[in-house]
């Protein structure tokens, strides 16, 4: 329940704080004095918008903050969804910066506006006018047919198996428009990849024989160099290999003669060993160098062929062709697999479907079974507050699968003997509206752990004894919901465990919203005025008085 509320800078309130009685909250007050405007500022801490123009005062932030002792409801699970700390105690704060920035805290933690919401519409439920609006929306006549029926383990089961059907559906459409797409450009591509595959490219293939073909091209010049770098090392007559020979021999001779000219023999000799390997090698490549113009039309063929691919497919290079060539040959192969993928998916899409029809049965009788206990509920209390010819018949459609299910539920409602029941929105009055919502608020309060329930004026276009049976089922609820009940009617005032007035305070420069907790006399007074005006007769307060003293004796029971 809702066990401190404090309001900073909020429209007409400067600072406002209260703190709730456990069962039934009565707020009274003129007409304009604040009391929706307090409303606004919870409405904030249900995730409603921000707006930096509710700032009292524009150079100061505004905050709204409630405390709530949870203890006993069975919302951990939320919190643990969330990664939220749950205690028995969740303090929930909203604020708007002078800039208009807004921010909202769950337990000092930061959240958006979605999180908020899904914490706080299991700690508070707000009726007010906007509500009677509501009810004539088919989705908002379903959450009322799905509280009853406390479904909501069966509504989780049916969006997880909604959300995976819609996953395999898109995943199979997605498949059919590719392979459409695919088959389209089948042809070509495969057409593509039998050309690179022919041409049996090879990794580096351009550069080798690029090279080749230059040796080839340049054959005599290279021949002919060759053959006088060889003669310069090994000519018969005279070459580097005869110089160094000499050399040997005349340090062979002095080496006799001292140790220390041997390293010298030695480097001689090896350098004749390398230049005679040297020797060969330039033979052996001038022998490699061949005239072959049959060769050369080869490579040169080979290469056109190469050029022409890469200036096709605008490509630098053999590498970039082979890549492509495997790209292709997967497009080729996946076209050709694609019945066997779309088999695979059409399955799986069928399997997720029915399991969601399972689902959605599932749901669909559960919603089906409470439509008549419903009807004959409130039926019952309509008659309570005096509606006796009141109807109301709730029509379930099946159709294709939602977000919520595949009923869709209509409300029919008669207020009068002999008229055909016919959609909310074209036969209900404020009054009729009031009463109607009033017992369908009072039927699933006993289906909800919901801590805190707040009635804005549902009492509207009634009064009298029907305002009394309201009070009495408001009083009903207490006891197992905190209620809070902004009022203009004295009979249900009176029926309060705790009553509030706000009011205007203009002492100051600027007109301020406050709120006072009354005491038994002020309640007296209070209630006198609603019953007899600013004035009140003696008769108006014995009236207050009377039904003070009646709340008395039904508690006390």
């Amino acid at each position: 329940m809702l066990s401190h509320l404090l309001i900073k800078n909020y429209a007409l309130i400067d600072e406002l704080e209260l703190s709730p009685d456990r069962e039934l909250n009565i707020i009274t007050g003129e007409t304009g004095a604040g009391k929706s405007i307090m409303l606004g500022a919870i409405g904030l801490l249900l995730g409603n918008r921000a707006d930096t123009r509710a700032l009292y005062n524009p150079e100061k932030k505004c905050v709204i903050e409630g405390t709530y002792a949870v203890s006993g409801y069975a919302i951990e699970r939320i919190f643990e969804d969330e990664a939220l700390d749950f205690s028995d105690t969740c303090i929930v704060r909203r604020e708007i910066s002078v800039s208009g920035k807004s921010r909202a805290f769950v337990n000092d933690t930061p959240v958006n506006l979605e999180t908020l919401r899904l914490v706080t519409s299991q700690l508070m439920d707000i009726h007010s006018q906007h509500d009677s609006v509501l009810l004539g929306s088919n989705d908002y006549q379903l959450e009322i047919v799905d509280t009853y029926a406390q479904d909501d383990h069966l509504l989780r089961a049916y969006r997880t198996d909604y959300q995976v059907y819609r996953e395999k559906k898109i995943a199979y459409t997605q498949l059919q428009d590719e392979a459409k797409a695919m088959r389209k450009e089948f042809d070509y591509n495969n057409f593509l990849f039998g050309e690179l595959t022919k041409a049996q490219l090879q990794p580096g293939e351009q550069e080798t024989l690029e090279q080749e073909l230059n040796v080839l091209e340049n054959a005599e010049e290279i021949k002919a160099k060759l053959q006088l770098a060889y003669e310069y090392l090994d000519n018969p007559e005279q070459s580097v290999i005869d110089f160094l020979k000499g050399t040997i021999g005349n340090l062979t001779a002095i080496s006799r003669l001292a140790d220390h000219y041997e390293p010298l023999l030695q480097r001689a000799q090896s350098t004749l060993i390398e230049l005679r390997d040297l020797a060969d090698e330039i033979s052996t490549e001038q022998d490699r160098v061949d005239l072959d113009d049959s060769r050369v039309g080869t490579i040169r063929e080979r290469l056109s062929l190469i050029y022409q691919l890469q200036s096709k497919h605008q490509l630098a290079d053999v590498a970039g062709l082979l890549a492509l060539r495997d790209e292709l040959g997967k497009k080729v192969s996946k076209v050709l697999n694609m019945d066997d993928a779309l088999t695979d998916a059409k399955g799986r899409t069928e399997t997720a479907r029915a399991q969601l029809n399972h689902s959605a049965n599932v749901l669909s009788d559960a919603r089906k079974a409470v439509l008549q206990p419903i009807e004959t509920e409130i039926g019952s209390l309509l008659c309570d507050l005096g509606m006796p010819n009141a109807s109301l018949n709730i029509k379930a459609e099946t159709g294709k699968p939602g977000p919520v299910g595949v009923d869709t539920i209509s409300f029919l409602f008669s207020a009068n003997k002999g008229v055909k029941p016919q959609q909310l929105k074209n036969v209900a009055s404020g009054g009729e509206f009031s009463r109607l919502m009033m017992a369908i608020k009072y039927i699933l309060a006993s289906k909800r752990s919901l801590p805190t329930i707040i009635f804005d004026e549902i009492d509207t276009g009634v009064s009298g004894e029907i305002a009394i049976k309201m009070g009495d089922m408001m009083r009903d609820m207490a006891h197992n919901h905190q209620i809070i009940a902004i009022t203009h009617l004295h009979q249900i005032a009176g029926k309060g465990s705790a009553h509030y007035f706000v009011y205007k305070d203009n002492t100051a420069a600027k007109t301020v919203s406050r709120i006072r907790k009354l005491s038994n006399t002020e309640r007296v007074d209070e209630i006198a005025q609603m019953i007899g005006g600013k004035n009140p007769s003696a008769s108006a307060v014995k009236n207050a008085r009377e039904l003070l003293k009646q709340r008395s004796s039904a508690t006390s029971k």
